[in-house]
């Protein structure tokens, strides 16, 4: 192929980004994050500037100082003084952030609030370009020792209750055989029996990716997800959809005349179809179920996904098999989702049993050996 050198007026310069062009980057960046990425990214941003508001008197400008993240962290981190627990953010500051609505309470918060909101700030200087105030070293070290500090406390980070065999079918009790009855059946079974799919993987579900496997048996394919997010063809993206799971995701479909587009929509007044559901209104079929069922625990969205695992941990499911279907790639990472189940399910805490019956007696025909007590 011959390509002719010529000089045009709109020519592109190559060691320069058009204002253009950094509007395609900036959409294609935005449009690979998931809406849930998106919305606490902007969440803990809006924070940032609140506080640094309130702070220090002055808006927010990057890049943030390390001194201000040193800041940040011990305002919002406690930690163990002669007096007992304390934090740096001063009672009027802390309930000027609450009236504006940019903290649910006032006081100290979690680990994994203040961990999150760090990497926001440091990916927010790593996209700017800018000069990132998280990897200075005091800041580095002082995160380290704030993890290794609230562990010493028993400060664990809080895992939702894992919603097993047991409690889902006490949900799914609850379902009848209204539209919305249907649909939330099908709806926990599908989330539950695909490897405990993320709520957003369940809004995000779609008839394109449903297929056929035989008399009421379905394979989906999870085309993207937080473990698979450039769309990677992997054997683990097709989630087999059997037995009860089938059958209810089936009867749902036929119901609501659903033949394209999402699988889970809203069911409005008289039985009409509404758009695609929300992942947040995932969380809330869930808390919705759990309160009907009148089950006893923390639960939410994310319960489907610990109980798979630790349901499958209970009936000694390969834990291969297990990752396959959730799509993790890290053991440590899928164990993370295993919730205690009492010590009767765990076969590695019971190695060593008691017999049947009584210990048979031994006549003791020889003699007794040196140094041994006789009888």
């Amino acid at each position: 192929m011959n390509l002719t050198l010529r000089q045009a007026s709109g020519a592109l310069k190559p060691s320069e980004l058009s204002a253009h062009s950094q509007k395609a980057v900036d959409e294609l960046i935005h449009e690979g994050d998931s809406e849930n990425t998106l919305r606490s990214y902007r969440s803990a941003l809006r924070y940032w500037a609140a506080w640094f508001l309130v702070r220090y008197g002055q808006k927010i400008e990057l890049p943030v100082p390390p001194s201000a993240v040193l800041q940040f962290i011990v305002d919002h981190a406690q930690r163990t003084t002669a007096d007992g627990l304390a934090h740096e953010l001063p009672e009027s500051l802390d309930a000027e952030l609450v009236a504006a609505g940019f903290k649910a309470r006032p006081g100290p918060m979690s680990l994994n609030w203040i961990v999150h909101r760090s990497a926001v700030l440091s990916k927010t200087h790593q996209l700017a370009g800018a000069s990132n105030p998280c990897e200075d070293p005091q800041v580095r070290q002082l995160l380290s020792r704030t993890r290794r500090a609230f562990a010493k406390r028993g400060e664990l980070p809080n895992k939702k209750d894992a919603l097993t065999k047991d409690p889902l079918q006490a949900l799914l009790d609850t379902c009848d055989d209204s539209l919305k009855g249907c649909r939330d059946r099908a709806l926990l079974l599908f989330a539950w029996a695909s490897g405990g799919r993320r709520r957003s993987e369940v809004a995000g579900a779609d008839i394109k990716f449903l297929k056929r496997a035989g008399p009421q048996n379905f394979v989906y394919k999870l085309a993207h997800s937080k473990s698979n997010q450039s769309g990677v063809d992997r054997p683990e993206n097709y989630k087999p959809i059997q037995g009860v799971a089938a059958q209810a995701l089936e009867t749902w479909l036929a119901q609501a005349g659903i033949s394209e587009g999402p699988i889970f929509r809203r069911v409005l007044k008289g039985g009409h179809l509404g758009p695609a559901l929300s992942p947040a209104a995932v969380r809330d079929i869930v808390k919705a179920r759990c309160l009907l069922a009148g089950i006893e625990g923390d639960f939410s969205a994310h319960s489907l996904r610990s109980g798979f695992v630790t349901e499958a941990g209970a009936q000694g499911i390969p834990l291969a098999q297990t990752m396959a279907m959730t799509s993790h790639r890290s053991v440590a990472t899928v164990m993370g989702y295993t919730r205690h189940v009492g010590a009767q399910a765990q076969a590695a805490a019971n190695l060593i049993r008691e017999p049947a019956g009584p210990a048979p007696h031994h006549a003791n025909t020889g003699p007794t050996p040196a140094g041994a007590p006789s009888e």
